[in-house]
C-alpha cells in the first residue's frame, strides 16, 4: 500500500482511541467485550505504533516487556479493509526494530491452529514474519480457545 506512515504514540487517549477504533473493526479476533477492553486499558501502557494512510487509520501493533530477555506482540489490528497490503508487516518490523535494541526474543500468543479460520491465517501471517511454534497451553485462557505461543530470536 502506497503513502503508508507508521507513527510511534505517546499520548493515553490517542493509545486508547485509535486500539478502540481498529478492535471494534475486527469482531472475529477481538469479539469478547471484556477481553477487548482489556486490550484497549493497557494499550495505553504500552510502546504503541500506529499505520496511518494520511489520517485514514489502519492498524496498530503494541509491546510488552515479558522478561529482560523477552518481549511479547501485546495486540496487533490492522482493519479488515486493509488486511493483506502489507500494513501489518511494516507494523511487525518497526516493532521489531525497537524491541533488538533490547531484547533477544519476541513472542506472541495467539489461538492454536485449527479452530478458526481467522487466527489460522493470523499463524500464517506470523510464521511468514519469522516466528517458529513454541508450545500450546490447551487451558490457559479457556478450553475452546488453546494458547499457541510463537517465538523469534531477534
Amino acid at each position: 500500500m502506497k503513502d503508508v506512515r507508521i507513527e510511534k504514540i505517546i499520548d493515553r487517549q490517542m493509545k486508547e482511541d485509535i486500539s478502540k477504533e481498529i478492535l471494534l473493526d475486527l469482531p472475529e479476533w477481538f469479539g469478547l467485550p471484556d477481553s477487548t477492553d482489556t486490550y484497549i486499558k493497557e494499550a495505553k501502557e504500552r510502546p504503541f505504533w500506529v499505520a496511518k494512510n494520511k489520517e485514514v487509520l489502519l492498524g496498530f501493533i503494541t509491546l510488552n516487556e515479558t522478561s529482560v530477555d523477552c518481549a511479547e506482540v501485546h495486540c496487533m489490528g490492522v482493519k479488515k479493509e486493509y488486511q493483506g497490503q502489507a500494513v501489518g508487516s511494516l507494523l511487525m518490523r518497526t516493532l521489531e526494530k525497537f524491541a533488538t535494541k533490547k531484547y533477544d526474543y519476541l513472542q506472541v500468543k495467539t489461538v492454536d491452529e485449527g479452530h478458526y479460520k481467522e487466527y489460522d491465517q493470523t499463524i500464517s501471517f506470523y510464521k511468514k514474519m519469522g516466528f517458529k511454534k513454541m508450545e500450546v497451553f490447551p487451558n490457559l485462557w479457556d478450553d475452546w480457545n488453546p494458547c499457541l505461543i510463537l517465538i523469534k530470536k531477534l
